[in-house]
């Protein structure tokens, strides 16, 4: 008998959210039967940004997404914004 994976649920705080003009998508989800949620956001390119650190709670994962956009702002989320170049990688 195969073995089955667990499924994953997703809070409903997450969704799109914009903010001058950047839109990010907010994921907040679990392992099926886990008590800790994970939070990932991700933007129009695709790029996925997801914490290290897990939420005993959804609305713990949402407070610390509002927190960094608060702090940071959603800039914080765009691919030319942390994308750092390899040394010695130059196309040419």
């Amino acid at each position: 008998m195969a073995e089955r994976y667990p499924n994953l649920v997703y809070s409903d705080l997450g969704g799109k959210f914009s903010q001058d003009g950047i839109v990010v998508e907010v994921f907040i989800f679990q392992l099926e039967g886990s008590r800790e949620w994970t939070l990932e956001v991700k933007n129009l390119s695709g790029t996925s940004n997801v914490w290290d650190e897990a939420f005993l709670d959804d609305r713990d994962a949402y407070a610390e997404f509002k927190r960094t956009v608060e702090e940071e702002g959603l800039r914080t989320f765009l691919d030319d914004s942390n994308v750092i170049p390899f040394p010695g990688n130059r196309a040419g």
